[in-house]
């Protein structure tokens, strides 16, 4: 049990190391943050896990047991959440001891984010295994990915959904559609003797990029989501070996490719009678594809 003092200093101290990091702008564009007592948790936390990963060092899943939202961190043996009563954030374990510290009050905390212009995290958006490079912003229900004009290294698998929604932890009985609209893509490095060679690479990728992926019990902030993409992926790596055995191709590394495009969401009766190329559940994790016309779990 902590002394008055010391607990009172503790406090002190937590609000100082939070706020204190609110004031540097993480992202030059300002994140509107949603009113709702739930997605302001999930920005906050988010936020925290990426403004302070020595406290909190892994993704978690915001968990509910009233009055509270929080996550639990194993590895330093911290919780962070809110008390729905009050609205107030707390924390509890390592450095904050072993009775729940007051941080502030949710509004607070969120308007200083909002305030500094700070951008740590997506709330829509699951950026966990962000590509190094790639930056996201958002502004009111409009999401910015950019490579910022440099070609960054292209994942080893195509990742068709740039705004991976994140796991829930209660069933929201709202299903999303998203569909993906290239609306340039272009292919640098490489040079063909005979006209329209490299067609089938792009389409191949334009066809890949335009694929459509449902969710089933996303988060209502994700229902009229917009997200614009600007990127541009080195694959020399990927097509390297390929196109050196193509006759009337020459590569001249490193092989690029630059596309951009528009990726919207719009709610749906069910995800199964669409025509979505996957299915997650935001719940569980299950993922389902589709084969010869239907959907197979994986």
């Amino acid at each position: 049990m902590l002394q008055l003092n010391g607990e009172l200093n503790m406090k002190r101290q937590a609000k100082r190391l939070i706020l204190s990091f609110c004031a540097l702008g993480l992202l030059s564009n300002s994140y509107i943050a949603l009113a709702d007592t739930t997605s302001d948790t999930e920005t906050l936390l988010n936020w925290a896990e990426k403004t302070f990963p020595q406290f909190f060092k892994s993704k978690q899943a915001t968990q509910s047991i009233e009055p509270w939202l929080y996550r639990f961190y194993p590895e330093t043996g911290i919780y962070a959440g809110v008390n729905l009563t009050d609205n107030n954030v707390y924390t509890l374990g390592g450095p904050w001891g072993n009775n729940p510290a007051l941080i502030d009050s949710l509004s607070n905390l969120i308007a200083q984010i909002n305030n500094s212009g700070g951008n740590g995290n997506i709330a829509s958006c699951d950026t966990t295994n962000t590509i190094p490079g790639i930056t996201y912003s958002q502004s009111g229900n409009v999401i910015t990915v950019t490579s910022n004009g440099q070609c960054v290294t292209a994942p080893e698998q195509n990742a068709t959904n740039l705004c991976p929604i994140p796991k829930q932890t209660t069933p929201t009985g709202i299903s999303i559609l998203s569909t993906n609209t290239v609306t340039r893509s272009q292919i640098s490095g490489i040079t063909a003797s005979i006209p329209g060679l490299l067609d089938p690479f792009l389409n191949l990728i334009s066809a890949s990029s335009n694929a459509k992926h449902c969710t089933v019990n996303a988060p209502n902030e994700n229902t009229n989501l917009i997200v614009n993409s600007d990127l541009c992926f080195d694959i020399t790596t990927q097509l390297s070996d390929l196109i050196g055995v193509i006759e009337g191709i020459t590569v001249n590394p490193p092989i690029t490719l630059s596309t951009a495009g528009t990726y919207t969401s719009q709610i749906v009766s069910d995800c199964f009678t669409t025509d979505a190329a996957t299915i997650t559940d935001a719940v569980t994790g299950d993922l389902w594809v589709k084969e010869n016309g239907s959907f197979v779990k994986k």
